[in-house]
């Protein structure tokens, strides 16, 4: 199937999800960390980049791997890639230690990586990809189809016969997506593949890596700061913050992490200083916005300290003139998670230093 009649679908089917915790639940890892420790320097100067990771992601699904810059997610990432060796742990892909056999591992995996130099630019679109596809072990000869319908697929035909190094960004990034796809293997890693492409483009990657999964079976790793991205293409969020995993579940679960919800307030009269740190003693009070007459208000709260909410404003002689709901966006949820990992850590620290 074509990127381009994939793209006739408005989206992934409950279905389709429901099908992939299935395979989830009935297969083993194709991908399987343990124990994963990543140290940089010696002595007094030494950095602990990872901090006893431990994953496993089966075959067909698309994880997102997120974090703050410096949260370990590269470091893990070329770990499992055999590119870094790590100070302790056990990587193993498609059944081969990564480490112990890694041109072997290397047959099984694919990847575009954000920032490095990901084809040969002094060769052409075509040429790159007739290479990765050797590169994975394949006769390119026998997959010219195969070939001819990536290039299509990223809309590269008519830059199919020039060299990369003439090409634009996006187009480089194309590239690179493509033939990390030519080799055909069972996982792929993809560090920021939106960076560069434009809305169309992103959309059509995110509906390819959704038939990469649902129809080949192929296992999507992807690191993104393009949150949107994640809550279209995956079944599974992984975030790390200094060096640990703090959140693993589904993108829908994470969401539905916290009870407490967001409301917008808008009320009638001004919001005076004593009435404002009363809130604040008894609400999350995330903003306060004084406009002429009346007061917005965005407090965070559960729905029974809702109705407590209100009769605090009324008993300040302030009216609820309108309300609403603030839906949980995932980049929320992901500060949350990562917040909450600090201050888990700053009182660990303080609880220590007590003792």
């Amino acid at each position: 199937m074509s990127l381009e009649s994939s793209m006739e679908r408005d989206g992934t089917s409950d279905r389709s999800r429901s099908s992939s915790n299935e395979t989830e639940q009935t297969t083993d890892p194709v991908v399987s960390v343990q124990g994963l420790r990543k140290e940089y320097g010696k002595g007094d100067d030494a950095v602990e980049a990872v901090t006893g990771v431990d994953l496993s992601i089966q075959p067909g699904s698309v994880v997102g791997l997120l974090g703050p810059n410096g949260a370990g997610k590269t470091t893990t990432i070329k770990s499992i890639l055999g590119l870094i060796y790590p100070s302790e742990g056990d990587i193993e892909v498609s059944d081969v230690n990564v480490h112990k056999n890694t041109t072997t591992a290397h047959e099984h995996m694919g990847a575009t990586l954000e920032g490095a130099r990901n084809t040969y630019w002094r060769l052409t679109v075509r040429e790159n990809l007739e290479i990765f596809s050797v590169i994975g072990g394949n006769d390119y000869r026998k997959r010219t189809e195969e070939i001819e319908s990536l290039i299509e697929q990223f809309g590269l035909a008519e830059k199919a016969d020039t060299v990369v190094r003439e090409l634009s960004r996006g187009q480089k990034q194309k590239v690179s997506l493509a033939c990390a796809l030519a080799r055909d293997t069972d996982v792929v890693f993809l560090d920021e593949p939106t960076l560069g492409l434009d809305v169309e483009s992103t959309r059509r990657l995110q509906r390819e890596i959704r038939r990469l999964a649902e129809d080949d079976g192929r296992t999507i790793i992807l690191s993104s700061h393009d949150m949107d991205v994640i809550r279209t293409v995956c079944d599974r969020a992984i975030i790390m913050n200094d060096g640990e995993i703090v959140a693993d579940d589904t993108v829908e679960s994470l969401i539905d992490l916290f009870d407490a919800k967001t409301y917008d307030v808008v009320v009638d009269g001004d919001l005076d200083e004593a009435a404002e740190q009363r809130l604040a003693s008894e609400f999350f009070l995330k903003n306060v916005d004084r406009r002429s007459g009346k007061t917005a208000l965005e407090v965070e709260t559960d729905g029974d300290e809702f109705y407590r909410l209100v009769d605090t404003l009324e008993e300040s002689g302030l009216s609820v003139e309108s309300f609403s709901e603030v839906e949980m966006d995932f980049d929320d949820v992901f500060l949350h998670l990562t917040d909450q990992a600090e201050e888990d850590e700053r009182r660990a620290q303080e609880v220590t230093a007590h003792e």
